[in-house]
């Protein structure tokens, strides 16, 4: 399926960019009709699901709440505060073996991993002690 470069997913990727925050669709929506009012939800979540298909920005799907995206295209972890629910980046080594090097006793094969480290970030931890 050949995927048009339009306008639209221009818009999306440089909103996604210019964030730099994991932004959720719904924000990404927000940010962009300040700009441009007539552009529809449906065309900023489609743009945004199709740029992550094409590995232009990556998508986080997070549990308990709505998917992410992030535009740092490495493999990294992700940490999520959970008194303000925001996520971070975790500024570490990539672990490249762990899939190899689980045996999944389900008859699983492993194909890649994504960890969500939980606690309290810097600027509510602060709050929380004042």
């Amino acid at each position: 399926m050949i995927m048009r470069n339009t306008i639209q997913k221009t818009l999306v990727l440089d909103v996604v960019h210019s964030l730099q925050n994991h932004p959720t669709a719904s924000e990404v929506y927000d940010n962009i009709t300040n700009t441009h009012p007539t552009i529809s939800r449906a065309t900023v979540y489609r743009n945004l699901n199709q740029l992550a298909e094409i590995g232009e920005i990556q998508k986080i799907e997070v549990a308990d709440g709505a998917d992410l995206f992030d535009h740092r295209l490495f493999k990294h972890y992700h940490i999520k505060c959970s008194s303000c629910r925001k996520i971070f980046d975790v500024e570490m080594e990539y672990i490249e073996d762990l899939d190899a090097s689980l045996k999944d006793v389900n008859g699983f094969s492993i194909s890649c991993h994504d960890i969500m480290f939980k606690g309290i970030c810097p600027e509510c931890n602060t709050s929380l002690k004042a």
